[in-house]
Order: C-alpha cells, then sequence, then structure tokens
C-alpha cells in the first residue's frame, strides 16, 4: 500500500484538504472526529486549519452547547459536537467508576459516602444562579467532602470531591465549564445540566459499537491496536464493538475500514498540489492512531528533536514534539509561537514555498490576534517552550 495515499486519504478523510471550509463546529467534529485540548489551543488550531473558524465563533459555539468539552473515549477529555455527548459520556463512564473503585479500596472511601455527596453537590449547583469552581463548591458543602490525608495526596486524591463530580460528570448531571469561556485555559467552574444528555443509550455494547462506528468513519483505514489506543478497549472488547461493522481488510495490511469508504479509497489518487495546515501536535490527524512514524519520511525521522537531548530523534518519539506542520497527511515540518517577536517560528522539511508562508501567515495572525499564544497543554508557556523555539529559530539561518 503507498505511503503517500494512505496519509492524503488520512488528510482528506480529517478535512485538511480545505473540503471543510466554512463548515460548523459541530460539522467539523462529526466529519474528523472528537479533539483533544488538555487546556491547550488545539481545538481551535484544528478548527481553524479545516474550517477558518476564528476563536469568537468556536467559544460561542461552547456556550450555546453546539459542541462541549466533556470525559469520553478512554476517560480522557474531547471536544465533542452535540449528537456525540450521550455517546462520549457513556464510554467514559468507566473512568470515574475506577477511580471510586480504588478510592474504596485503599482510601476506605465508600459507594454510599460519594452518592450522598452527589446529591449535595447537585443540590448546590441547583441552587446556584453562577458556575461554582471547586474552591465554592468545597467550601459550599462542608463536612460533606471529606478530606483523605496523606494517603489520598499520595495517590492523587486529596479529598472525596473529584470523586464526586467525576461521577456527576459521565451521568450528565452536571457539565464543567470554563470561567472565561475559552477552551485553552484550565479554569473551571460547574453548572446542573438539565436535561441531561444521558437517557437512552444506556448499553454499553451498543455504545462501544457506535464509538467505533465513528472511530473507523474518522481515521480509516486503521488497525484494531490502533483504534484499541483510541478506545482504551481490551482486545475482547474491541473485537465485539467492531463486529457488527463489517470492515474490509486492506491487501497486505492490518488496516481496516467501513465497506463505504472501500470504493472511493480505491479510486482516490494524491492531490498534486501542496495542501499545508499548521496543527497542534496532539490533533486528530496524528493522535487518531498514535502512530507517528506512519505520517514520517524515513528521512524526516532521523531529524533532531528541537530542544531535545543529544542523539534525539524524531523517529524515537511517540508525539510530536512541537506544533506540526502537514502537507497532505505527511508530518512535513514543526513549528511554535514565539510570544516575544508574536511570530511562528518553523522548520519545514524540504523547499519552502509560496503555498507554505502563506499558511504560515495565515496562522500566524490568527494565534497573534484571537488566541495571543499557541499553548501546546494547560502548563505549556514561553519559558518552557524556550529552548525548542530557540532550535527552530536557528535552524532557519
Amino acid at each position: 500500500m503507498a505511503t503517500d495515499k494512505l496519509r492524503a486519504w488520512w488528510a482528506y478523510r480529517q478535512g485538511l484538504d480545505g473540503s471543510l471550509h466554512g463548515a460548523s463546529a459541530a460539522d467539523v467534529l462529526e466529519r474528523s472526529g472528537w479533539m483533544r485540548s488538555v487546556g491547550g489551543s488545539a481545538p481551535y488550531l484544528g478548527l481553524f486549519a479545516r474550517a477558518r473558524l476564528d476563536r469568537e465563533t468556536v467559544d460561542a459555539d461552547v456556550a450555546r452547547l453546539a459542541i462541549h468539552e466533556l470525559p469520553s473515549a478512554r476517560g480522557c477529555t474531547y471536544v465533542l459536537p452535540a449528537a456525540d455527548f450521550e455517546l462520549g459520556l457513556t464510554v467514559g463512564a468507566g473512568a470515574p467508576a475506577g477511580e471510586l473503585a480504588a478510592a474504596e479500596k485503599y482510601l476506605g472511601v465508600t459507594q454510599a459516602e460519594i452518592e450522598q455527596l452527589c446529591v449535595a453537590v447537585a443540590d448546590l449547583l441547583e441552587g446556584s444562579a453562577e458556575p461554582l469552581t471547586p474552591s465554592a463548591i468545597k467550601d459550599a458543602a462542608g463536612a460533606a467532602v471529606r478530606n483523605l490525608g496523606e494517603a489520598g495526596r499520595k495517590r492523587g486524591t486529596t479529598t472525596t470531591l473529584p470523586l464526586a463530580l467525576g461521577l456527576l460528570q459521565v451521568r450528565g448531571d452536571i457539565r464543567r465549564v470554563p470561567v472565561n469561556g475559552r477552551l485553552d485555559q484550565q479554569r473551571y467552574g460547574y453548572v446542573r445540566w438539565t436535561p441531561s444528555p444521558r437517557g437512552g443509550l444506556s448499553d454499553m455494547d451498543t455504545a462501544q459499537t457506535e464509538l467505533a462506528r465513528r472511530y473507523f468513519s474518522w481515521a480509516a483505514p486503521a488497525s484494531l491496536k490502533h483504534f484499541r489506543w483510541f478506545s482504551g478497549f481490551t482486545a475482547a472488547n474491541a473485537k465485539k464493538a467492531v463486529a457488527p461493522l463489517e470492515l474490509v481488510q486492506l491487501e497486505g495490511t492490518d488496516l481496516l475500514m467501513p465497506k463505504d469508504l472501500a470504493d472511493e479509497f480505491a479510486t482516490f489518487t494524491v492531490p498534486s498540489e501542496p495542501s499545508y495546515a499548521l496543527l497542534a501536535g496532539i490533533d486528530g490527524i496524528h493522535l487518531l492512531h498514535r502512530e507517528l512514524s506512519r505520517l514520517l519520511d524515513e528521512d524526516d525521522a532521523a531529524r533532531p528533536v528541537p530542544g531535545g537531548r543529544a542523539g534525539e530523534t524524531l523517529g524515537g518519539q511517540p508525539d510530536p514534539p512541537t506544533h506540526l506542520i502537514v502537507d497532505r497527511g505527511r508530518f512535513a515540518g514543526l513549528w511554535e509561537f514565539d510570544t516575544e517577536t508574536n511570530k511562528i517560528v518553523y522548520k519545514v522539511f524540504g523547499e519552502e514555498d509560496a503555498a507554505l508562508r502563506e499558511t504560515v501567515a495565515e496562522t500566524e495572525e490568527f494565534v497573534r490576534d484571537r488566541l495571543g499564544d499557541a499553548r501546546s497543554f494547560s502548563l505549556d508557556s514561553p519559558k518552557s517552550r524556550a529552548s525548542r523555539v530557540a532550535d527552530l529559530r536557528n535552524s532557519r539561518g
């Protein structure tokens, strides 16, 4: 199977070919997949690259619940379209249940205690006209929140409140909202969710198959291993989830895809002209499979990691060490935003052309004027990325 065809197809299915320009955020997420945020700029960058959506439009969609950031696959937080709220919460329910089970085993917490706290928290939020931060909830709940002492601190659960908040979220009883309305700054309050998005999808087998159906529409061709990475399912559950989909296997590979896409893939040709996108390192073009080598040319895999240790190469990384430049699905360069100059610094793997410079300029304007920075995750800062920025700047002479 030709690597360049696979890469270009993945980029096409991800809407990185310009076909989604002008689409809504919800439409983009339904077509290309749920987007990880981790308190960084990834959703904004991904939606801008695919649909040219500005931050204000995305924030407005969050405020009116057209899209929302929810715990979902593997218990991780993704930005989802409204059509998938119930599915995301259902498949993500195992994570808080597992945290509660561990707290019962190691910290002396009981199910009854947490359920009582859930009732107290829900009542507090029901009576509040404004979102309440975790500290405000803790203060208002008083003795209903128990400190778990040194044992809890060692396990990263200092009080019983996070256990209750986690359960209430996946049940669709409450939702977490950004204090300033932005997805790239991890400061949150909680509100009651009325009506709850949870209701009809109570059967986990059905939910797992629906997740598989969506995944292979976003990411195919993909292997069962890729799907297990995204979903967090066991091997047995993953096989059970995909069985009703009647996926077809690409000859000579372990890659699977839906029948209705197989004919289109067979006749698909790689575009002759470049199609650049500047994306976060955790964008779906990488993270849906989390196999960086499939996007990297062999020569580029040997390139040094910007700001990395001696001998570190791109091919040895599980994830891109910086934001990435993609051309027709190929990992074609690296970039970061330099807050001192308010400019993007980048390194492209090969010759620059006018199309690349135009894409860099458009993204630079978006980051500078609409975001202010392009953080990879919540703890990313100009100081923490200074060595990467310096290496990228020096690599351009």
